[in-house]
């Protein structure tokens, strides 16, 4: 091996580190309930915290079933299964058969959930421009970008072997 591909092993190896901090970092904030208070109190809405994050996941991902939103948030699904009969006895969502396998219950937001969504989401917009308030476009423009075909690739299989 070319003391070259040696050089660029270390940094790369270096950067993966970094990487992984802010990764961590960024997961560690994002999965603080007290983030999560924040946001439901600047978009004015009135729902319990654990509810927060399955509503705006339907909304963003439905159709969904229980199973995949269990997966994408990190609970037990028989928890997640409970939390969403919530929602839906709120009004937020309904359920429905799955288009692919008519056993599977899938949620979906209701017209209700996405006039609560679309408040979150102008408050997570309010919040969001004034962390980048100081920011070049570019760089924000360049973060999105990067961003998106970071997730897009750890979305994949990892390679074999690795």
């Amino acid at each position: 091996m070319s003391a070259r591909n040696n050089v660029q092993n270390t940094h790369i190896s270096e950067q993966l580190r970094v990487l992984h901090g802010a990764l961590l970092d960024i997961v560690a904030v994002m999965n603080r309930p007290q983030r999560d208070e924040v946001l439901i109190r600047e978009a004015g809405i009135a729902l319990d915290r654990a509810l927060f994050p399955l509503l705006v996941g339907i909304e963003r991902f439905g159709p969904i079933g229980v199973v995949e939103m269990a997966d994408r948030v990190g609970r037990d699904y028989t928890t997640v299964s409970r939390q969403v009969a919530k929602l839906e006895s709120l009004g937020l969502v309904a359920r429905q058969a799955g288009a692919a396998d008519r056993r599977v219950r899938e949620a979906v937001i209701t017209p209700k959930g996405k006039a609560m969504t679309d408040l979150v989401d102008a408050a997570r917009e309010r919040i969001g421009r004034a962390i980048f308030e100081s920011w070049e476009i570019r760089d924000v423009d360049e973060l999105v970008r990067l961003m998106r075909k970071f997730a897009d690739a750890v979305k994949q299989e990892p390679p074999a072997g690795a």
